[in-house]
């Protein structure tokens, strides 16, 4: 270690003007395979800089090289990781921590008392040395004295001190006074050691003149002692004079503090008298009003509320500690509790007597509003038109009117007696839902009758006169078929004029009605039910947090539901439960609602299938307005389970038709035209867009439109390979040109790719219907130049095909002259007979087709003519007819048909 030591002070530190004192061999800590050294370094120039040097030998070579430095004043922490343990491993915590494995614990004790050392000398103990040996700790290095910092390696080196100011200027005064004292040094100094005795002389002259006055001040603290003492012996005699007057005034002051406790006792018990006359005591008012008060009035209601309240206030009282043990307190809550159990039963007995009256009158009132549906024999037309002509259910705004006069007393009888209160909202409930189901069964049967029409027509779908109700709806729904056009006619016959109406327009017409009819039952139905839920929570207080006092929550079913209850619990009801008591009591109320509903949509769905589509939109718009206000409301919920079945029926309906696409037979005798299935997607497609514009379930259609349209090209395709009088490629092209129109027409962004397709399509089968029927108009000469252009295949030239005997000039004139103009003509006209037989009037694309064979016939003309041309020129032959003649041909042909 001392070579390598010598060797890196050659070799590093000399030519940087510095000093190694302490070196130790290392390695990072989990990387034993990589030494290094670390070097502990001072400059030999001022100011002394220390440095500990990371030094490292090349890879290249045997020499070493400089690889990091860092300044001593940097280092905050040395940690040797254990003190009592010989342990390698230390940390230097510089501006990141360095973790060091030495290859001795020798070496690195070494190099931590030279760095404690460095730091004393120059740093003055900036440097937290942690888990070292206090025996590597020296107390102190003396500053004025020459000390090896290494233990004998560093040569002495005196700590330098500047001259303060003042030090500086004593200097400049003496060396002033003294001329010689730089010339002369020995007259200066002699001169210093006179001054020094004369100083000597006066110091021993100023110390025996102070021996006098150290005497005097002696003299003095004795006198003082005496005075001290004269002082004590007459405190001693007041103090004895004093004592008798001490104990007199223990005693009076022993007497005020009972007088004082006396006092604050009879103030505290002035407090608990007031505390308790205060907060138990009930106004003669309040008291009469809970036992005789009028609750059928305003002004009693108003009373017996207060009353009520404040009978509260007093039973909730926090007592302090004991007043329940007083007799009086006991006798006052007593005569409370019985006061509160007379209102409580007096209280729900009235409100039960209210609930009675109420739904009697509301059955009175339902009773003649429906008095002539329940005549037997009376014509139900004539009813309709006098009592409910107007589809609209009773208005209970009045009945919540009166019963929200209760609110408060309510919410006061669910706080104090819940078994009461839970009676009344059962009693209320079973009320209610009677009158809400006989209400709402007329309303739909009123729905109903408008739908199917009247008198006669109501025979039809089962409908019953009496007592204004469906006879057997269920089942006479399900009996019900699908009725024909003519019969939705005749069904709308009393409500539409039909005069000059197309069977379309009647099927329109139908369909608005019964949309119209839907939308105003849905828009009925709403407000009743937001308006029963509004009310229901604020006359029971099921829209705030209740805080009642030793109740607890129990569980009760109510017709399938959960009605939450609370007994004998301090936990208030959560407001989750607070809905869900709301919930479950809105489906008791109105159970009737869903399944009428859904026998209203099977009526509908049976009426006419397409109405599905309707019911679709209006029933997802009010379900999305329904979630919107409450997504777990009874509205929102019983919506959204119907227009599932409204859904369903919507699927069905589509099925439907792709069934009957299959199932379509064609005539074999007759042309086919455009297929009946096409004609319905365009009738639904139109009626659809119509109907979805803008509406929440747009996503719904679109689906339809791919599986329709889809099931419209396979069976298109199905019936042109089935068909015999009309040829494949008409077929196709018919129908496939109407889906186009169609489609350009209703603009269905979903059917962007269906329409390309489908204009793809008419397109390839029209020019394969006009090659095919087309033909070969000019035989002959179309078999001659066939061979002309096989003997060019086979390598002949084409100047030179003349010169074969079967392709010459004269066979070529003798071809040509079997077509003139007449014989050209009147294969046309016989082409353009054949194209109209085949194709059908409703599409109307007899001019296009006709446009298409022209087309085709003048290309073929004018490849003849370039044959010639390349094959026989200068010969002067040419056809017998001229294009213009072709297109003469075909206009008069067109015109006179």
């Amino acid at each position: 270690m001392t070579a390598i030591k010598h060797a890196l002070q050659r070799d590093i530190f000399t030519p940087n003007d510095e000093r190694l004192l302490s070196i130790v061999n290392v390695c990072k800590a989990g990387k034993k395979k990589k030494n290094c050294f670390l070097c502990a370094t001072v400059t030999t120039e001022r100011p002394v800089q220390v440095k500990v040097v990371k030094v490292k030998k090349s890879d290249k070579g045997d020499f070493y090289k400089r690889q990091a430095a860092w300044a001593l004043r940097d280092l905050a922490v040395v940690d040797a990781k254990d003190a009592a343990k010989e342990n390698p491993e230390f940390d230097l915590h510089f501006e990141k921590i360095y973790k060091w494995v030495a290859s001795s614990t020798a070496e690195k004790n070494a190099f931590i008392s030279c760095i404690w050392k460095l730091n004393q000398r120059y740093l003055r103990k900036k440097i937290d040395f942690v888990n070292v040996s206090s025996q590597l700790l020296e107390e102190s290095v003396p500053s004025g004295e020459n000390q090896s910092v290494t233990g004998g390696d560093e040569e002495a080196v005196d700590e330098y001190q500047e001259l303060n100011a003042r030090e500086e200027q004593d200097i400049e005064i003496m060396m002033g006074g003294c001329e010689c004292a730089i010339s002369n040094a020995e007259a200066f100094a002699e001169k210093l050691s006179r001054e020094l005795q004369v100083l000597d002389g006066a110091n021993i002259q100023s110390i025996m003149a102070s021996e006098k006055q150290v005497n005097t001040l002696m003299k003095l603290l004795d006198e003082a002692l005496d005075e001290v003492d004269q002082i004590e012996v007459k405190l001693s005699s007041y103090e004895e004079m004093l004592q008798s007057v001490k104990e007199q005034m223990d005693q009076i002051s022993e007497s005020n503090h009972l007088i004082h406790l006396s006092n604050t006792n009879n103030v505290k018990l002035l407090s608990e008298i007031e505390f308790l006359v205060n907060h138990l005591d009930l106004a003669k008012g309040h008291i009469k009003a809970l036992q005789e008060g009028d609750l059928a009035s305003s002004r009693g209601i108003e009373a017996c509320t207060n009353a009520a309240d404040a009978l509260l206030q007093c039973m909730n009282v926090a007592l302090r500690p004991g007043h329940d043990l007083l007799l009086a307190v006991k006798q006052q809550q007593q005569r409370f509790s019985d006061l509160r159990e007379h209102f409580a039963r007096r209280l729900a007995s009235h409100l039960n007597n209210v609930f009675v009256q109420q739904f009697t009158q509301a059955l009175l009132q339902l009773y003649n509003r429906s008095y002539f549906l329940s005549v037997p024999g009376h014509d139900q037309s004539s009813t309709l038109a006098q009592h409910s002509i107007e589809l609209t259910l009773p208005n209970h705004h009045p009945f919540h009117r009166d019963l929200l006069r209760y609110a408060k007393l309510m919410e006061w009888l669910k706080s104090t007696d819940y078994g009461k209160y839970e009676g009344l909202t059962k009693n209320y409930m079973d009320y209610i839902s009677r009158l809400y189901e006989r209400e709402i069964k007329d309303f739909f049967e009123v729905a109903k009758i408008k739908m199917t029409g009247t008198t006669k027509e109501s025979k039809k779908f089962g409908l019953h006169g009496s007592s204004g109700k469906l006879t057997g709806s269920t089942s006479s729904l399900n009996k019900l078929s699908v009725q024909s056009s003519g019969n939705r006619r005749s069904q709308s016959s009393s409500l539409l004029d039909m005069g000059n109406m197309s069977a379309s327009d009647l099927d329109v017409a139908d369909r608005t009605k019964f949309d119209k009819i839907f939308e105003q039952v849905l828009s009925e139905l709403e407000p009743l039910c937001l308006a029963e839920q509004d009310f229901i929570g604020k006359l029971f207080k099921l829209q705030q947090h209740p805080s009642v006092p030793g109740m607890m929550t129990e569980a009760e079913d109510l017709d399938g539901g959960t009605l939450s209850r609370q007994h004998n619990s301090g936990t208030p009801l959560p407001v989750s439960s607070e809905k869900d008591m709301i919930r479950q009591m809105m489906i008791k109320i109105f159970r009737c609602i869903e399944p009428e509903l859904n026998n209203l949509i099977a009526l509908g769905d049976k009426i006419d299938s397409f109405n599905s589509l309707y019911m679709l939109v209006k029933m997802s718009h009010h379900v999305w307005t329904a979630q919107n206000v409450d997504p777990a409301s009874f509205l929102s919920t019983t919506l959204g389970n119907v227009l599932v079945t409204v859904k369903r029926n919507f699927d069905k309906c589509i099925s439907n038709q792709i069934r009957q696409m299959e199932e379509v037979k064609i005539s074999k005798k007759s042309k086919v035209g455009i297929l009946p299935f096409v004609a319905e997607f365009e009738e639904f497609a139109g009626l659809a867009e119509s109907i979805f514009k803008n509406a929440e379930r747009r996503g719904d259609l679109d689906k339809a439109y791919t599986k329709l349209i889809r099931g419209v090209f396979v069976n298109v395709e199905k019936v042109a390979n089935e068909s015999q009088k009309t040829p494949r490629d008409v077929v196709m092209m018919e129908n496939f040109h109407h889906i186009f129109a169609t489609l350009s027409r209703l603009k269905i962004s979903c059917l962007e790719a269906e329409k390309k397709e489908a204009k793809q399509k008419y397109t390839d089968h029209l020019q394969s219907y006009v090659i095919y029927s087309l033909g070969q108009p000019l035989e002959k000469l179309n078999h001659f130049f066939e061979g002309v252009e096989a003997r060019v295949a086979q390598g002949i030239r084409e100047e030179e095909v003349s010169y074969q005997l079967a392709f010459n000039k004269q066979e070529l004139r003798k071809v040509i002259r079997e077509y003139p103009g007449k014989e050209v003509k009147k294969g046309l006209d016989n082409l353009y007979k054949k194209v109209d037989k085949h194709l059908c009037e409703e599409e109307n694309l007899l001019q296009v087709v006709w446009h298409s064979m022209q087309d085709e016939f003048i290309r073929q003309y004018k490849h003849f003519e370039g044959l010639i041309a390349r094959c026989y020129p200068g010969s002067g032959v040419t056809m017998e007819f001229t294009i213009q003649d072709i297109l003469d041909y075909c206009s008069s042909i067109a015109q006179s048909h």
